[in-house]
């Protein structure tokens, strides 16, 4: 657990530099699976870049999840289910995003979670071309880190609603794709990165944020250019590609 949890630090370090443009203040948050019954979370209001342990939060999985089953649960009532969700009654309030960091954490091999707000990423997905850049690809490398397609989320207040949404959204694309997506994109909001170590996260989050800037950059000079669905089963398939992404550990 020791070893995770510092992990789960160093990520969120990684996420929240400032050169970065990932997340400011109190933005975003992260998570790691610490058993099937497990999971530690960034305590609401604590800053990524300056994380430390006392910042994060292990909670009781069931009792988080135990939230989705809520039909419409107040505020109160939610803040009250997450600090009894704590395994130390002392610990700092889980953020209020907790609710899809439980449930994503119970995927096929996905034992870390970051979430985030891109400067380059929300320029997109506060436009209405965010649905194009979630769904199709303009190069390698973010097929790669990024997966062949991005889950979309539209609109959903955070809390609840939105791990609802996440939830609902999550589940059609596994069944469209017959695979665990590595990025969710929520519409005027931000990114979450999920994968089986703190480098797939990082470099999903990364290459997200490159491929924003290049998404940008193209649509101002009559683009963008997307590759064919041929294209991107191709690099999705390669053997290379395989071995590059294990080499790299994402």
């Amino acid at each position: 657990m020791k070893d995770s949890l510092a992990a789960l630090v160093k990520l969120s370090r990684e996420i929240g530099r400032e050169d970065r443009h990932l997340a400011i203040l109190g933005e975003g948050n992260t998570s790691v699976k610490l058993s099937p019954t497990q999971f530690a979370v960034k305590a609401s209001g604590s800053m990524l870049a300056t994380l430390t342990d006392a910042d994060v939060t292990v909670c009781d999985t069931a009792k988080v999840l135990a939230t989705f089953d809520k039909k419409s649960p107040t505020d109160a009532e939610i803040e009250h289910l997450l600090l009894d969700s704590r395994i130390e009654p002392h610990a700092k309030t889980p953020s209020v995003e907790s609710m899809f960091h439980a449930w994503l954490l119970q995927l096929e091999n996905i034992h870390y979670v970051g979430h985030c707000h891109p400067l380059a990423a929300n320029q997109i997905l506060c436009s209405p071309r965010a649905r194009d850049f979630a769904e199709r690809r303009l190069f390698p490398d973010e097929i790669v880190c990024c997966g062949p397609a991005s889950v979309y989320v539209p609109y959903a207040d955070p809390g609840l609603p939105l791990a609802r949404e996440i939830r609902e959204r999550t589940n059609a694309f596994i069944q469209q794709h017959r695979q665990i997506p590595r990025l969710i994109l929520l519409q005027n909001h931000g990114l979450i990165a999920l994968g089986a170590t703190p480098n797939a996260v990082l470099a999903c989050i990364l290459m997200a944020t490159k491929a924003a800037a290049i998404f940008a950059g193209a649509a101002a000079m009559g683009g963008p250019v997307f590759l064919t669905p041929d294209h991107v089963s191709r690099i999705a398939g390669r053997a290379d590609e395989a071995y590059r992404q294990r080499q790299l550990k994402i």
